[in-house]
């Protein structure tokens, strides 16, 4: 549990380095879009980079040149799938969620936190996570695209212009 040879350590430092060289090239070359975490998607593209890095380091059985291959396929997938996205609203909606208003001027929307699988609990949680002490503070609460929690404090003016909502804005 606790061993480790001399080669196990050699090859793990120089697979390590080597792997996150070219992942941080890739990266680079990619564009800052690659990391964002706007939408579920993005997020799995995220996690998908770390879990090939873990395999690189760690197992004997997959080669450097097999662990690079595999970043540039989820970057090269990812970057084809935003630039569809960006194209095609078609594609965009469908790869994408919609963002979702969840409380509006003082009354919870309840249809929408039910199919959403949200609670008043979790929405309280995100208005005391921006330091807010009172939901009188709060004009609206949005279910963005990427699982988290905007609250909009004042007029809403266009931030809700693609915010799906049952209420009349």
């Amino acid at each position: 549990m606790f061993e480790i040879t001399l080669s196990s350590f050699i090859r793990i430092v120089t697979v390590g380095f080597l792997a996150y060289v070219g992942l941080i090239f890739f990266l680079r070359i990619s564009g800052k879009r690659t990391l964002t975490k706007l939408n579920a998607f993005d997020l799995v593209v995220t996690v998908a980079l770390g879990s090939t890095l873990a395999t690189i380091l760690l197992s004997k059985d997959v080669s450097l040149l097999e662990g690079l291959t595999a970043f540039a396929l989820l970057i090269a997938m990812q970057y084809a799938m935003t630039f569809l996205a960006v194209r095609s609203n078609s594609f965009n909606k469908f790869i994408k969620s919609e963002p979702r208003l969840l409380y509006l001027n003082g009354t919870f929307l309840e249809d929408t936190m039910k199919k959403e699988r949200i609670n008043e609990v979790e929405v309280l949680q995100a208005v005391r996570n921006q330091g807010k002490g009172s939901l009188e503070e709060v004009q609206a609460v949005v279910l963005e695209t990427d699982g988290s929690m905007s609250v909009i404090q004042g007029e809403p003016g266009n931030t809700l212009a693609n915010v799906q909502s049952k209420k009349k804005i």
